[in-house]
């Protein structure tokens, strides 16, 4: 069961609890689900008790007490166990990561980018990033170049969210066009209309010499607010690199794929007994996560939950292929086809930020 599909899941609960005459509601449009937070347990969590209690005239935990029986035995869902003052937290069968690692597979570089298909509802941020009538969103930035890279890769991120956006600076460098891959719309003072301003904490230093993707990505990893380290530490090929970390998990998965053929076998989604949690939370937290940093002009969330990703999958990578003497099996392919899900998301994301994805590192 995909995100997409529990939350639809989650409104059919509500939807049979109306009909049932337990609960006097209006069954919302979408239900939110994400990864459980402190205190919670299993695959996903739910807000829609919190949500529906005041329309209901019931305590939050009342509600959810009524919806967890119509989620319970539901094909793909394992246990529902209440938390706090009302969050339905559902663990998923076996099948789950097989779902979810074909969902991203179809979709390719393109999953949780709001046109892919059967891309899920992204929790933490408005319906849409700004305006699906065609408006176009107006990005402007001061002459730093700092700037002009965040204002690149948030209009990177809106475009993947279905938005038009138009970036303009107060000045701009050819160089920077050559070095870091970024570009403008147009230069001189702020546009008519209501535009966005992007102004980060300038860089302390020159990152070109870092070249362009260590150079981009210490510009987008910290937070707008948070002052940059330009430094050759982002150019080491070590693990307390987060940028290596990121690329090496990208180009293991790769390997895998390649190594796979070798062998004479291809992924096939399937289930993955010991597949780690936090890798399968942290792929399918991915829609929300590209939604939120459209919705907040925050690149830095993308770069950060790309970290995640790849600390998840690297300590899984070493198990994806047979060892000694074992033939491949259908346990392996399902594995590979993690690796692979797992290198697709990587890429997908440090493409938004406009790095490389080597396949080979």
């Amino acid at each position: 069961m995909t995100p997409a599909e529990l939350s639809s899941t989650v409104l059919h609960a509500v939807r049979r609890a109306v009909d049932a005459g337990e609960l006097d509601v209006t069954v919302p449009a979408r239900a939110v689900v994400a990864p459980p937070g402190p205190g919670g347990c299993g695959d996903y969590a739910t807000n829609i008790a919190l949500q529906l209690a005041r329309p209901a005239g019931q305590p939050p935990y009342r509600v959810a007490e009524v919806l967890r029986p119509y989620l319970v035995g539901v094909d793909g869902v394992a246990d529902v166990v209440l938390t706090g003052p009302g969050f339905l937290n559902i663990s998923l069968g076996g099948a789950a990561p097989a779902a979810l690692v074909e969902e991203i597979l179809s979709a390719g570089t393109r999953y949780g980018h709001a046109d892919a298909p059967d891309a899920p509802d992204a929790p933490d941020a408005p319906d849409a990033p700004d305006a699906p009538d065609g408006s176009v969103v107006r990005l402007h930035c001061p002459h730093d170049l700092r700037a002009v890279v965040v204002a690149d890769a948030v209009a990177r991120v809106l475009r993947c969210q279905g938005a038009l956006v138009r970036v303009t600076a107060e000045g701009f460098d050819r160089e920077w066009t050559a070095a870091l891959g970024v570009r403008v719309d147009g230069v001189g003072p702020s546009p008519a209309g209501p535009p966005v301003t992007v102004r980060p904490v300038p860089a302390p230093a020159d990152p070109l010499p870092l070249g362009r993707d260590a150079a981009r990505w210490a510009l987008l990893h910290p937070a707008a607010h948070d002052r940059p380290r330009i430094g050759d530490e982002h150019l080491a090929q070590r693990e307390g690199n987060p940028l290596f970390r990121v690329r090496y998990a990208h180009a293991r998965s790769r390997a895998l794929t390649r190594n796979a053929a070798d062998l004479g076998f291809a992924a096939a989604p399937g289930p993955v007994p010991d597949a780690p949690q936090e890798l399968l939370a942290a792929l399918g937290d991915h829609p929300r996560v590209l939604a939120a940093a459209a919705a907040h002009r925050a690149p830095d969330r993308i770069a950060r939950h790309l970290v995640a990703v790849a600390d998840a999958a690297l300590p899984f990578l070493p198990a994806v292929l047979p060892r000694g003497g074992e033939k491949p099996s259908a346990a392996h392919r399902a594995r590979l086809a993690l690796a692979e899900a797992a290198g697709t998301v990587l890429a997908g994301g440090l493409t938004l930020l406009g790095i490389d994805a080597p396949d080979h590192l």
